[in-house]
C-alpha cells in the first residue's frame, strides 16, 4: 500500500485571478499575495494583510514573501 500526504493546500480560482490583476496593477507590490494564492496556501489571507499593511517596508514585503513561499503543512496521511 502506498501512503499519500494530505496538505493544507486549497484551490481558490477567484482569489488567484484577483491577485494576478492586483500584482500587475501595483507593479509587483502584491506579488507575495499572488504567489500565496497561486500555490493554494491556507494563509493567503494573512499574506495579503501583511503585504497590504507593512509591505511598504522592505522587511514587511520580504516577510510576506517568505510566508508565501514556505511549504504546505501536512495535515494527515491517506492510503
Amino acid at each position: 500500500m502506498q501512503q499519500h500526504f494530505v496538505t493544507d493546500r486549497q484551490s481558490r480560482p477567484i482569489s488567484v485571478t484577483i491577485s494576478i490583476v492586483l500584482a500587475i496593477i501595483t507593479l509587483g507590490y502584491m506579488l507575495p499575495w499572488m504567489i500565496a494564492s497561486m500555490r493554494g496556501k491556507s494563509n493567503a489571507g494573512g499574506v495579503f494583510f501583511v503585504n497590504l499593511l507593512v509591505g511598504w517596508t522592505i522587511i514587511g514585503w520580504i516577510a510576506a514573501l517568505v510566508m508565501a513561499c514556505t511549504s504546505h503543512q501536512v495535515v494527515g496521511f491517506r492510503r
